[in-house]
């Protein structure tokens, strides 16, 4: 500025005032962050952690080749558009690329073994790891590249559920399904290297492609299965459709029909839309990323921890028990433990890993909870329903959901004695994590299930070596039986 003197006055010269800089929109920040962050700025213990993830969610993958489920579903999408050159997890497959994430999707999360964000109530691994190995295959990717990818969409995907703060389930929406579509869109539009603005496309195109309900917990039905593998079918089409300049909603998560206001309606805060994109590339949400030491849903393994613990501790006899209350949190009641009369004779597998009644009855009965404890004779059991018929459950006053997935198992004998035991941090999650080992262990173990020690360990190594794969497709190849 400056200033003139006359003989009458002083006059100064001043610049008009500015109008305040609009905020970025989500899609907008979320674009930028994952189209641009350099790799070589994502810390070495987040890539560290990511490969193990993956590595999880390979070993789940193979173990699910062993179920009917997996065969359904490959003779149903291979029945589509036949083969094509993307392969599939353990299988002796290869499918179009959209078809073999779809595949790799269903392996991944079909036996709800797969890692949870805690704080985003989100399992991200399994639609992005199927989205950027399917696109990184045909785009030749580098392992690096592939990896980065991944992380920061997983950074994306938690983010987005965070907003949510649980309010999904309790209106019937499933986040891995429905928020992992966005994050996959993200995910692949980075290794087919879209602009920013392509990018804040995808999403909107991706608004109106993400989907996910939760009415299977009614009967054990397996739409949850197809959950992860669908969004990023989702995804990757969005991610196509905006390279090609095809338009999609600008404002995908904060406009007057966005995301969050025509799913979640009165459920949730217009101020927690800044969780979005809260403390990118500085906060790493990969790193809250829980790896499950049970197969079931997260929500009830502070409760298997509990009964496992009481029966261990106690040398409790599941013939003396009289009474068995379980606190879970509020949030999660509609998930785990109703309708009551459904939880305590779940219809199959899928339905007991969302079942409270179920898993405490059979961790008591059995002193473990694994794979073989959704069996169908288990599941069968007289000892084990009895023992669920005793369950009840009660809103835990000390919940401190959605930061920890707590649970409290209290058990009252014939002889008057009570019994109880809490899990106030659920094993697995950030502040009690699995070490890196015990992630390798149960890799091996639900390898095992599928593949020779030979075969699991040359996956181990390509997978824990990822950076130094110079094409993704070699990767790829390795992982199926194709």
């Amino acid at each position: 500025m400056c200033a003139q003197r006359t003989a009458r006055a002083v006059v100064v010269e001043t610049a008009e005032p500015q109008p305040a800089a609009a905020s970025p929109l989500i899609a907008e920040a979320l674009a930028r962050f994952v189209g641009t962050f350099p790799t070589e700025q994502i810390p070495a213990a987040v890539a560290a952690r990511a490969k193990h993830l993956i590595l999880d969610a390979v070993g789940i993958a193979l173990a699910s080749t062993t179920y009917d489920f997996a065969h359904r579903a490959l003779t149903a999408i291979a029945g589509l558009a036949g083969a094509g050159e993307s392969p599939v997890i353990g299988m002796p497959a290869k499918l179009p690329m959209r078809d073999a994430a779809l595949m790799n999707g269903i392996l991944i999360h079909g036996l709800d073994f797969d890692d949870t964000h805690t704080g985003g109530i989100i399992h991200a691994t399994s639609s992005l790891l199927p989205t950027v190995l399917a696109v990184g295959a045909r785009r030749r990717a580098s392992g690096g590249e592939m990896l980065a990818a991944y992380i920061l969409g997983v950074e994306a995907a938690t983010r987005l559920g965070a907003v949510a703060k649980g309010a999904f389930h309790q209106v019937g929406f499933h986040p891995t399904g429905l928020i992992g579509a966005f994050a996959c869109a993200l995910a692949a539009g980075r290794l087919m290297g879209l602009g920013e603005q392509q990018l804040v496309m995808a999403q909107g195109i991706t608004l109106s492609a993400g989907a996910g309900s939760l009415e299977f917990l009614e009967d054990g039905a397996w739409n949850k299965r197809f959950h992860p593998g669908w969004a990023a079918t989702s995804g990757i089409t969005a991610a196509a459709l905006a390279q090609q300049g095809f338009v999609g909603a600008r404002r995908a998560y904060e406009g007057r029909f966005g995301l969050y206001a025509s799913h979640l309606q009165s459920h949730f805060s217009p101020a927690d839309l800044t969780l979005a994109t809260a403390a990118l590339g500085k906060t790493w949400e990969l790193l809250q990323v829980a790896v499950k030491p049970y197969p079931a849903c997260h929500f009830v393994h502070a409760c298997i921890d509990a009964a496992l613990a009481l029966v261990l501790e106690h040398k409790l006899d599941p013939a003396e028990v009289d009474g068995i209350r379980a606190l879970v949190p509020a949030e999660v009641v509609k998930t785990v433990c109703e309708p009551l009369a459904n939880k305590r004779r779940p219809a199959n597998s899928y339905d007991a890993q969302f079942s409270i009644p179920y898993v405490v009855a059979a961790t008591l009965r059995r002193q473990k909870f694994t794979l073989a404890e959704l069996g169908d004779e288990v599941l069968a059991d007289p000892a084990i329903l009895a023992l669920a018929d005793r369950v009840n459950y009660e809103v835990d006053p000390r919940s401190t959901f959605p930061r920890h997935y707590c649970g409290e198992v209290i058990v009252t004998t014939r002889s008057g004695r009570t019994l109880r035991h809490r899990e106030q941090v659920n094993r697995g999650n950030a502040e009690r994590p699995l070490a890196s080992a015990e992630i390798v262990e149960k890799f091996r173990s639900n390898a095992a299930r599928a593949v020779s020690a030979e075969r699991a360990g040359a996956i181990e190594r390509s997978v824990l070596e990822l950076e130094d794969r110079a094409d993704v497709a070699t990767l790829a190849d390795k992982l199926s039986l194709a």
